[in-house]
């Protein structure tokens, strides 16, 4: 998956989320980052309810070589986006129902200092909007909020995906072979090469 984020929550009151939509697209706006703003007031009697209608809240950006984060929640005040609403908003099924709220952000792609700047807005966002609140960062900035820790993590993602991509090149399948061996003797190869 790459260096990624995962985080969850709900908004803490539902006549908070126009200061936080106006908060974000400022800060969007300031570093030139596209946004996307959603619906900004909560129907009535939806905030706080198990249920929730078809319609997204917030508002969601998109930082250089970042995937899109979304600020965004359903009408019952808990996190979500409008693709996991697509794909997980009408089941029933009680496991994969919780999928719709389990949000991810890839920042591989973006830089070290891309990303320590997310993880702090989260950190503020986080107490002045948020409750219920969790964050599980990949490049561990958000448990350590030591920047050579995430610079670490960076380079050993980058690491290792340039040592795969390198062996994908180099090493070919060979006749027969089924992809599943081949992956298991490129992942051979590259511990070994990591050993010497």
């Amino acid at each position: 998956m790459g260096l990624s984020f995962h985080y969850s929550g709900s908004i803490a009151k539902a006549e908070l989320l126009p200061d936080l939509i106006d908060e974000v697209q400022d800060i969007a706006g300031i570093y030139n980052w596209k946004f996307n703003v959603y619906e900004r007031q909560f129907p009535e009697n939806s905030f706080g309810m198990p249920d929730y209608n078809q319609s997204i809240y917030g508002v969601s950006f998109t930082p250089p070589g970042c995937e899109t984060i979304s600020l965004c929640f359903l009408s019952n005040g808990r996190m979500s986006s409008p693709a996991h609403l697509k794909f997980h908003g009408k089941t029933n099924e009680q496991p994969e129902r919780e999928y719709l709220y389990m949000l991810s952000v890839k920042t591989q792609f973006a830089n070290v200092e891309t990303h320590q700047f997310i993880i702090q807005l989260f950190r503020y966002l986080n107490t002045k909007y948020f409750v219920n609140f969790t964050l599980t960062d990949d490049g561990c900035y958000w448990e350590t909020n030591d920047i050579e820790v995430l610079r670490a993590n960076f380079k050993r993602n980058a690491d290792l995906l340039s040592g795969f991509s390198s062996a994908l090149e180099c090493v070919p399948m060979e006749k027969g072979e089924t992809i599943e061996k081949y992956f298991t003797r490129l992942l051979n190869l590259i511990e070994k090469r990591k050993k010497q």
